[in-house]
């Protein structure tokens, strides 16, 4: 297996003055994925380059992955994040249900399997896994975990900004009220290997 072959990206929330400066270029840098901060390389990929580009599922280890961390990957041509929610995160889902589209996930049942249509939207309360491109057209958003106001959510409990467009989505990867992505993140297929490695695009066992 290549080096190429073997490595996902693990990022943290950028800084705030570095975060300023992407949001006054929204337009440049959105399409892109805007505040996107590489850190080192942790992950373990399986399969081949080329068995990915065809939807074979992904493997990742997510031993390294430390509350408030981002891992980024490619599933059949997507972004997929795999994100460690805090005991707080977790905690914090409940409190912006009111300012949410559709915080049951109930509208729009197919944006994730039914494992995972609870208020957390995964298996484990602490793991996310999302597919990270916006529901409106397509950019990935900026990852912004930290609680406290933002320029563009005086009350923001942490989520993800879509910099094109100016959709927001908290920890979830649900959406709010009055932004233009209609829906929900998705979350894609994914079961757990182990404690510590997650695989895309395979249902749990026993899942329908």
């Amino acid at each position: 297996m290549s080096d190429k072959d073997s490595m996902a990206s693990i990022e943290k929330a950028p800084n705030k003055g570095r975060r300023m400066l992407l949001l006054a270029g929204t337009g440049a840098v959105g399409a892109v994925g805007a505040g996107f901060v590489a850190w080192p390389f942790y992950a373990s990929w399986k399969p081949s380059a080329k068995a990915r580009v065809i939807g074979a599922p992904v493997e990742a280890y997510i031993g390294d992955l430390e509350p408030g961390q981002l891992m980024r990957l490619q599933w059949r041509g997507q972004t997929i994040g795999i994100m460690r929610r805090s005991e707080q995160m977790v905690e914090n889902l409940s409190e912006i249900n009111d300012q949410l589209r559709d915080p049951m996930s109930s509208e729009n049942p197919d944006q994730q399997p039914d494992y995972a249509q609870n208020l957390y939207r995964s298996i484990r309360p602490e793991i996310l896994v999302l597919n990270m491109h916006c529901t409106h057209l397509g950019c990935v958003p900026e990852f912004i975990p930290e609680v406290g106001a933002q320029p563009f959510e005086e009350n923001w409990k942490g989520g993800f900004f879509c910099p094109c467009h100016k959709s927001k989505f908290d920890l979830a990867g649900r959406v709010y009220q009055g932004v233009p992505a209609p829906t929900n993140l998705v979350v894609p297929p994914y079961s757990f290997v182990d404690a510590e490695n997650v695989i895309i695009g395979v249902e749990p066992e026993g899942a329908a």
